[in-house]
């Protein structure tokens, strides 16, 4: 639990003209369990843009596992007391390990084992939301809290899910990875449909992050981004970072660089 920070606005001075004194409340955080839900259709299996320094081509898959092992050892070393499981998404959502864990080893074992070799058409979340509930009732009486972070790459299938507004017990990311718009494909409504189940059962502020550059490193900056505690994020429309590196000229108004982050606005 974050201590409380004391008294602030009081003067050094015992002059009557001193400010008033205020107090600052303290503000507490629970420790994280972290349910990863990795997308698992065909569509994980696209190539990114640029492949790795051997020439080996980068897939989808490949790049989530990097990011998720990125997010995993940064979180710890924020917070060792973080713990991390893995589920898969095909039509439906399933877990890949049971308990929730903070070894880095152990999560490394769990992600070589995903592989994306069918494609699965719709896919339906009411059970990823059925599993988070579940686990988040449990993660409450360690006197935690429960995120999913969903990963999903389908470019033309909104996914859809049945579950009660009036539930909410735990905090949704979404990382929505997708091709261009074109006749086969419409990745603004499948967007919408992610924001809309964001919002629908997201308990605290939720992410939602997307990409269609096919790049690593936009989705290794995305995950940085969601090391953000629920608890003591800002919403999401106030995120103003990552910056651009670009040195503005002192008369001339530079440029945002190819690397930057364009954040969709729920």
């Amino acid at each position: 639990m974050m201590k409380e920070e004391g008294k602030e606005g009081e003067s050094c001075s015992s002059s009557s003209s001193s400010p008033s004194l205020y107090t600052l409340k303290p503000i507490g955080f629970c420790n994280e369990d972290i349910l990863f839900c990795i997308d698992v259709d065909l569509e994980s299996q696209i190539e990114m843009k640029i492949p790795n320094p051997n020439g080996r081509a980068v897939t989808r898959m490949d790049a989530i596992k990097q990011a998720i092992l990125l997010f995993i050892n940064a979180k710890l070393a924020i917070n060792p007391d973080h713990r991390f499981g893995f589920a898969a998404l095909g039509q439906y959502a399933s877990m890949h390990r049971r308990d929730f864990s903070n070894n880095v080893e152990s999560a490394f074992s769990v992600l070589k084992a995903f592989t994306a070799s069918a494609s699965f058409g719709q896919a339906d979340l009411t059970q990823l939301f059925r599993i988070a509930a579940h686990e988040a009732k449990k993660s409450r009486a360690q006197n935690r809290i429960l995120r999913v972070i969903l990963i999903y790459c389908r470019s033309s299938l909104r996914p859809h899910y049945q579950w009660s507004a009036n539930q909410k017990l735990f905090t949704l990311d979404v990382i929505y990875l997708h091709d261009k718009p074109s006749p086969e494909n419409c990745p603004q409504k499948v967007y919408d449909a992610l924001v809309d189940a964001l919002e629908h059962v997201s308990e605290e502020e939720g992410y939602i992050l997307e990409s269609g550059q096919g790049l690593s490193r936009v989705l290794f900056r995305q995950m940085c981004l969601l090391l953000a505690h629920p608890q003591q994020r800002c919403v999401q429309e106030d995120i103003d970072f990552p910056k651009s590196l670009i040195k503005k000229a002192p008369t001339i108004d530079s440029t945002l660089s190819e690397d930057s982050v364009s954040i969709i606005s729920q």
